[in-house]
């Protein structure tokens, strides 16, 4: 693979990962919308809404099964306009089943798209040996910026959700299908990857072992509890325990997802410089700050202080743990990428009416601190994202691909 063809690859990943981020954000900002055209009942409207993560759950499994006979790349060419597709059917249809087949054709693309991009991702990575991970997940969130800002102008029109997603999916759809065109997974010479091993291959580092890999799994199942947390629950917190105003309420997810933007735009140059291990533990403790501001917090601002610490601490996280599985299992990193992207559903499935149980139950500002907890957990297995800098530039070793932009 020559370096052009890298960087070809790198930026057309990186594309992939920006389409992915409006499409998902243009869904789940457009909830109330959509609940409105289709007539969804409130009772009705959290299995939907649960249906969504948990198809996602089986397109991954598949996934791992599919990457065994093709390619990544061939799986992310047709999943990603399939996505595009689906998000279009959900703003065309107006029976009930359209929705239904819609969001389900939705959930299993996705669910194949997110692993097969962590798997391109992981490969690219391994061929650049250095950080470049994190850069794709920045990528991801400044689509969702640019989503829920097309959602939020879609909203303030009172355009239809058809009128909200044609123009978006008519743009972006060609230009995922030409991106598709430079994907490649980062292997060397003779179709190996560049540390000699096969895709699938066995091996050192190449047999998957779930005991293995589970620390990962938990990590990113605490990481997604933390992120559903503020998604989910951040508005309310502020205007019914803080007592901001409706407008202000709308700002801490605003907020969380820049920071989380421009955590992740410097988060490479952080692992390359100090190690993934030190940049997860940071980002661990800074999140889990984050959390026990939000809990105490006597108004409003403090509390949108502790969500701008979230943003910058959650941020490395995980894009992290899919790096640390390729390196856990170099001869087996797409299984172990498939795998591991079921738990962020996992971590979705459970984070929200965790949180709103606790709250109910007990007190929002008590429900703030499991979250808490949970990440501070990640410090115990924050070993799993070695090898320090020494094996991804830190200065020790030479990239092997010194030249690649």
């Amino acid at each position: 693979m020559t370096d052009a063809g890298l960087r070809h690859g790198r930026a057309s990943l990186g594309l992939s990962f920006g389409v992915q981020g409006v499409a998902f954000a243009l869904l789940v900002t457009r909830i109330p919308a959509i609940q409105d055209q289709y007539g969804i009942s409130d009772g009705l409207l959290p299995v939907f809404l649960a249906a969504v993560p948990i198809l996602a759950g089986v397109g991954s499994v598949a996934t791992e099964k599919v990457v065994a006979r093709v390619r990544p790349s061939v799986v992310l060419r047709w999943a990603q306009p399939l996505v595009l597709l689906a998000l279009l059917g959900v703003g065309a249809g107006r029976e009930m089943w359209h929705v239904a087949v819609a969001l389900g054709v939705f959930g299993l693309a996705v669910g194949a798209l997110d692993a097969s991009m962590n798997m391109l991702g992981v490969s690219l990575q391994r061929a650049y040996a250095r950080s470049i991970m994190t850069g794709f997940h920045a990528a991801y969130s400044l689509g969702g910026i640019a989503g829920a800002s097309l959602a939020w102008a879609g909203a303030r029109w009172e355009l239809s959700l058809l009128a909200s997603y044609l123009p978006v999916v008519a743009v972006l759809l060609p230009v995922a299908l030409i991106g598709s065109r430079w994907y490649t997974e980062g292997k060397g010479a003779e179709g190996k990857r560049p540390d000699g091993t096969e895709a699938g291959a066995g091996g050192a580092g190449g047999a998957l072992s779930f005991k293995l890999l589970l620390p990962l799994c938990l990590i990113m199942t605490f990481a997604y509890i933390g992120d559903s947390t503020v998604s989910n629950w951040s508005a309310k917190y502020l205007q019914d325990v803080l007592g901001s105003s409706e407008q202000l309420a709308t700002v801490p997810y605003n907020v969380y997802m820049v920071t989380t933007l421009l955590g992740r735009a410097v988060g490479d140059l952080g692992v390359r410089r100090f190690g993934a291990v030190a940049v997860v533990r940071g980002g661990s403790l800074l999140a889990a700050g984050g959390f026990a501001v939000v809990a105490v917090a006597p108004g409003a601002w403090v509390g949108m202080l502790g969500f701008t610490m979230l943003g910058f601490g959650l941020c490395a996280i995980v894009p992290q743990t899919f790096a640390a599985a390729g390196r856990m299992f170099p001869g087996n990193s797409d299984a172990a990428v498939a795998r591991l992207n079921i738990f962020n559903y996992v971590g979705f499935l459970v984070g929200s009416p965790l949180v709103g149980a606790l709250g109910d139950a007990w007190s929002y500002r008590g429900a703030m601190l499991v979250p808490m907890v949970l990440v501070l957990a990640t410090l115990v297995y924050a070993r799993a994202f070695g090898p320090e800098p020494a094996r991804y530039g830190g200065g020790h070793e030479r990239p092997r691909t010194a030249d690649v932009g």
